[in-house]
C-alpha cells in the first residue's frame, strides 16, 4: 500500500511546476495541478502499479470568488476525487481554473462517467472541457442564460422554458438502416416523462429499427430544484432537510450522510448509542429503498401482486419510523452531533416483530419470480455490464456488485462502527437485470443481519455529544446562566461553525456512494456543497448499455437502476 506523502513526491518528481499545491485536508490528500497537464495527471495516477487510482469517484466544480485562501489560486477548481480499488486510498485532485481561460481538458478518455459530471460542471460553473464528446447543459434547461453554481448569480432569478429542446441531435436524424440495405427506416420516440415507467421525471429519446433500439439518450434535470445553491444558501444545520428530497425513498441515510461528513470536518465523535441507533434506521431505509426499487420493477414488468407484497413491508417500516419521529417520508431525524430524539417505547419490540416477518414477506415474492418464465425471459442476460464497464461508468452499490466487484463502504471505508458488524457482501457475476434485481433480496437479508446485532448491543447513554459547537445546551442553563443563553443565541443565529478546509466522507447509502463534498470558509454556512449520487454515475451508462436491446428490455434496465429523480437531479 503506498504511503500518502508519496503520492505527493511521485507527481513532483514526474510533473514538477505543474504541480501547484498540496495539502492534507479533511483527512484526505489533496493535490493542486495545472489544468493543461490534467489528462497526464490523472492518466499517469492511474496507470503506475503502486498508485493505481483507477476509479473516479466523483468530478465537480468550486467557485472560490469569495474565498481568500492563499493556496486558491485562480478563481474556479474542478476538483477530481479518486480511489484506489487495489491500495482502498483515497485521493483529491484539483486542477486550476482562472476566471480569463475557463477551458480545460476532458478525461472522457480516461473514464466514462467523466462525460455526465464535466457536462454538470460545465452547465452550473461554465468551464469548458476541450475534447468531450457532447458539451451541452445536463440539468439546467437548454434556454438558460450564465452558470447557477457561480457566486455571483443571483437565486432569486427564474428563468421560465417556452422551448423544448427536440434532442434529434443526439440520436440522429430519421434515416434508413444500413444494415439491412437501407430497407427499413428508424423511427425517433419519446419514452417518458409521462410514460409510467419514467415516473414523470424522465425522458428517453430513442431511435428504433422496428423494435430494436438503435441509440437512445436520457435527459435528465425535470426534478432539479438547486439542492446544492439552496445548501449554500443556509446554515449547516438547514441542509438536513434538503437532503431528505434527495433519494426520498431511504431519506435517513441521505440524513446520516450528511451529519456524518459535517461531524467529520468538525472532529466529533458521537456517543456509541447514537452511532447504534444510525445504523439501525439506516438499515431500516436500506431495506425500505430495496423492496421499493423491486416492488416498481416487477410492477413494470406487469407483476402487481408483488407489488403490494413489498409495499406492505415499506409501509410497515414507515409506520416504525413515524413514531419515532413524527414523519414517514421525509424524516430530518439526525442532526449534526446526534439525534433528534431518542428511541421511542416500544420501538425494539416493533423493528424485533417485523424482522421476523421479513423473510415471509420477501419469500414470498421470490417464490412467485425465481422460477416464472416471463420474469426470467423479461431479466435474465438483459441489460449485462461487464465490471470493467460498470466500474469505468463510476457504478456503486447494488449494481456494482450485481456486475461482480465487492465494493462497499460499509467494509472498505467503514463507519458508525460497522466493522464491529458481522455481515456479507453480496455479489453476482452476470451484471444483468436479473443480478441487479436479485441482489437486494440478498441485502435485505444482510441488512436484517446488522440491525439484529445492534439491538442485541445497543448501548445506554446520550444520543447527542456534549460539543459546545453543536450542542444546544439545555433549557435551565439557557434560562439560568448567561453562559447557557449566549451559547444558545450563537447556535441559533450564527450557525454552527465549521473550521476552515474541505472535506468528502462518504456513506453506502442504499443506491452507492453517496458523500457531500464540503468547502467551510469558518462561517455558519457552507461555503460550497457538491452532491455525490450515486445513481448519477449509474444512469450516465444507459445509453450505452440499452443500445441495440429490444424497445421492451428498455423499461427492465431502467427499472433495475433504481433511478431516484430526486437524488439524479437535486
Amino acid at each position: 500500500m503506498v504511503a500518502t506523502f508519496d503520492v505527493k513526491e511521485r507527481l513532483r518528481q514526474r510533473f514538477a511546476a505543474d504541480v501547484l499545491h498540496a495539502d492534507r485536508a479533511g483527512g484526505m490528500e489533496s493535490i493542486t495541478v495545472k489544468k493543461d497537464r490534467i489528462v497526464e495527471i490523472l492518466g499517469f495516477l492511474r496507470s503506475e502499479p503502486d498508485l493505481a487510482f483507477d476509479f473516479l469517484s466523483d468530478l465537480g466544480g468550486a467557485d472560490g470568488m469569495r474565498l481568500d485562501w492563499p493556496q486558491w489560486r485562480d478563481r474556479f477548481q474542478v476538483v477530481y476525487h479518486l480511489r484506489s480499488m487495489k491500495h482502498g486510498r483515497r485521493l483529491r485532485i484539483k486542477a486550476s481554473v482562472p476566471e480569463s481561460d475557463c477551458r480545460m481538458p476532458s478525461v472522457t478518455g480516461l473514464w466514462k462517467s467523466a462525460n455526465w459530471m464535466e457536462r454538470e460542471v460545465f452547465d452550473l460553473f461554465g468551464v469548458h472541457f476541450d475534447g468531450h464528446p457532447n458539451l451541452k447543459r445536463i440539468l439546467c434547461h437548454h434556454k438558460f442564460v450564465g452558470h447557477a453554481l457561480r457566486k455571483d448569480y443571483d437565486i432569486h432569478q427564474g428563468q421560465w422554458l417556452d422551448e423544448t429542446e427536440s434532442m434529434m441531435d443526439e440520436i440522429g436524424e430519421y434515416g434508413e438502416n444500413p444494415d439491412d440495405g437501407g430497407f427499413s427506416e428508424l423511427v425517433p420516440v419519446n419514452i417518458g416523462p409521462a410514460h409510467p415507467a419514467t415516473h414523470g421525471t424522465l425522458r428517453l429519446f430513442a431511435k428504433l429499427d422496428g423494435e430494436t433500439v438503435v441509440r437512445v439518450s436520457p435527459e435528465i434535470g425535470y426534478l432539479h430544484r438547486g439542492f446544492e445553491k439552496h445548501s449554500e444558501s443556509g446554515s449547516w444545520t438547514m441542509v438536513i432537510p434538503y437532503t431528505d428530497r434527495l433519494n426520498y425513498c431511504s431519506a435517513m441515510l441521505n440524513n446520516v450522510a450528511w451529519c456524518h461528513g459535517v461531524e467529520k470536518m468538525l472532529g466529533i465523535e458521537v456517543p456509541e448509542r447514537t452511532q447504534y441507533i444510525r445504523v439501525i434506521v439506516s438499515e431500516l431505509s436500506r431495506i425500505i429503498d430495496h423492496a421499493v426499487c423491486v416492488a416498481a420493477m416487477l410492477v413494470d414488468l406487469g407483476a402487481l401482486t408483488n407489488f403490494w407484497y413489498l409495499f406492505n413491508l415499506r409501509e410497515r417500516i414507515y409506520s416504525i419510523l413515524e413514531e419515532l419521529c413524527g414523519a414517514r417520508l421525509t424524516s430530518t431525524y439526525v442532526r449534526i452531533g446526534g439525534l433528534a430524539y431518542d428511541l421511542n417505547e416500544g420501538f425494539i419490540d416493533q423493528v424485533r416483530a417485523i424482522l421476523r416477518d421479513i423473510p415471509k414477506n420477501v419469500g414470498d415474492v421470490i417464490a412467485l419470480i425465481k422460477k416464472n418464465r416471463i420474469f426470467l425471459d423479461r431479466t435474465v442476460g438483459v441489460g449485462a455490464v461487464s465490471k470493467e464497464l460498470a466500474l469505468s461508468y463510476s457504478w456503486t452499490g447494488p449494481c456494482l456488485r450485481a456486475s461482480g466487484v465487492a465494493f462497499d463502504l460499509r467494509k472498505s471505508d467503514p463507519y458508525l462502527g460497522y466493522e464491529n458488524f458481522d455481515f456479507e457482501i453480496p455479489t453476482y457475476e452476470d451484471g444483468d437485470v436479473y443480478s441487479r434485481a436479485m441482489i437486494r433480496f440478498d441485502e435485505i437479508v444482510q441488512s436484517m443481519r446488522i440491525i439484529e446485532q445492534a439491538l442485541d448491543r445497543l448501548p445506554s447513554g446520550p444520543i447527542f455529544s456534549e460539543d459546545k459547537r453543536v450542542h444546544l445546551p439545555d433549557k435551565d442553563k439557557v434560562y439560568g446562566s448567561i453562559e447557557g443563553l449566549m451559547n444558545h443565541f450563537v447556535l441559533v443565529y450564527d450557525g454552527i461553525k465549521v473550521p476552515k478546509g474541505e472535506g468528502y466522507h462518504p456513506i453506502e447509502a442504499a443506491n452507492g456512494e453517496l458523500g457531500f463534498y464540503t468547502i467551510s470558509d469558518g462561517s455558519g454556512r457552507p461555503y460550497r456543497v457538491r452532491c455525490r449520487p450515486p445513481c448519477f454515475t449509474i444512469y450516465s451508462g444507459y445509453s450505452e448499455i440499452a443500445a441495440g436491446s429490444m424497445i421492451a428490455d428498455a423499461v427492465p434496465i431502467l427499472s433495475s437502476f433504481n433511478i431516484i429523480a430526486g437524488e439524479l437531479d437535486r
